[in-house]
């Protein structure tokens, strides 16, 4: 089974936008997942400049899958859908 990697964006307008809350993500994923799936910070993602107008920040990657306006249990759900199809 490949390790799912899960990118959370920790620049300005993501932490300000709700990324605070995603926080709560280092517990969940430690004790849901154990060691099947990797938590990162990162400092920008860049997905914010893409179209600033409509940002939906906060961002997170779960592998190359986007999750816009990330809330922890949105993040959990594209986590055990990328699972179920491993």
């Amino acid at each position: 089974m490949e390790k799912i990697t899960v990118r959370v964006c920790t620049g300005t307008t993501c932490f300000v936008m709700g990324g605070a809350n995603l926080q709560e993500l280092n517990e969940t994923i430690s004790e849901k997942y154990g060691d099947k799936v990797e938590l990162t910070a990162s400092n920008c993602l860049g997905l914010c400049s893409i179209n600033w107008e409509y940002s939906k920040a906060p961002y997170v990657k779960v592998n190359e899958e986007v999750v816009s306006e990330a809330t922890p249990e949105k993040v959990v759900e594209e986590i055990d859908r990328q699972l179920a199809k491993q």
